[in-house]
């Protein structure tokens, strides 16, 4: 089975593109087109519409998506386990994590990983966390960041508890308060993430009975800071996101207090090769050690 048709259609779905597929396969746009066009041939049916704003799924192509992730993770555990069996650590470990891990913890535990592994590859995929555990359920990713209680089928391991603060423009009539009530966000303008990515402030919101007053949606967490930042309202960040920036907000822990755990979850059963667990390991000992 020739595995470079099934890898360029994922990555023309990932990037939407054609172009950018090619330039990231290193090949021509031709040959992508080629790979798709005897893909479809080979399936006897449609698997991408083509138009102006790029490239999408057909329905045909939706469903078949997820068998073909699968395809090309059970490959990529065969590559792993043969390597490690040669004492060559090797593959591919693909990871999808939200902002705040991105930015603070993976820069980290990857440069110690590659200084032990020089041969094992990564593919980073960052989304909110809507985008993570659908990443994790059609077999996109390997292994996810995700918030606990985790419902999907992986194997899940709770690393920290991270607070959650709110943020408020500096001027805020907030600015002489300890903590910042809850229940204010019933009168305050409040700035949300997309409900399908607003977990966190969701949960202690619903906690403490109080219905927030939104004004904004927006699927960007930096996008709502800066929001905040024009005096456009107030959000709930974890403190995690929040961490080494400077930005002209004025910061409060909540009243009643509030937290979210970060998880980290891996491909169930004997779906993750060596490398990928190997990484989570490397994973839990850096969050070990920060506490």
């Amino acid at each position: 089975m020739n595995l470079a048709k099934y890898e360029a259609l994922v990555t023309v779905v990932e990037l939407g593109s054609l172009t950018r597929a090619a330039q990231s396969l290193g090949c021509t746009q031709s040959a992508v087109s080629h790979s798709i066009d005897s893909l479809e041939k080979e399936l006897g049916f449609p698997i991408l519409k083509r138009g102006r704003a790029g490239v999408q799924l057909t329905a045909e192509g939706e469903r078949l998506l997820p068998a073909v992730n699968a395809l090309l993770g059970s490959a990529e555990q065969l590559n792993q386990t043969a390597a490690a069996i040669r004492g060559l650590d090797a593959g591919t470990v693909r990871i999808g994590a939200f902002t705040s891990v991105a930015v603070h913890w993976l820069p980290a535990v990857l440069k110690e990983f590659q200084t032990d592994y020089p041969k094992v590859e990564f593919k980073l995929l960052n989304g909110d966390y809507h985008d993570v555990e659908q990443w994790l359920s059609d077999g996109s990713i390997d292994i996810g960041f995700v918030t606990v209680p985790c419902a999907l089928d992986c194997e899940c391991i709770p690393l920290v508890e991270d607070r959650l603060l709110a943020i408020l423009p500096e001027d805020s009539r907030f600015a002489s308060y300890p903590r910042f009530p809850l229940v204010e966000c019933e009168t305050e303008p409040f700035i949300s993430l997309l409900e399908s990515s607003d977990h966190d402030a969701r949960r202690a919101l619903e906690a403490a009975g109080v219905h927030p007053n939104v004004r904004f949606y927006t699927k960007d967490d930096y996008a709502i800071i800066a929001m905040v930042e024009q005096g456009l309202g107030m959000s709930i960040m974890p403190e995690l996101l929040l961490k080494g920036r400077r930005d002209r907000l004025l910061v409060l822990p909540l009243v009643p207090e509030a937290k979210r755990t970060i998880g980290i979850a891996i491909a169930a059963g004997s779906k993750a090769g060596p490398a990928t667990r190997r990484f989570a390991d490397y994973v839990v000992r850096y969050v070990t050690n920060m506490k």
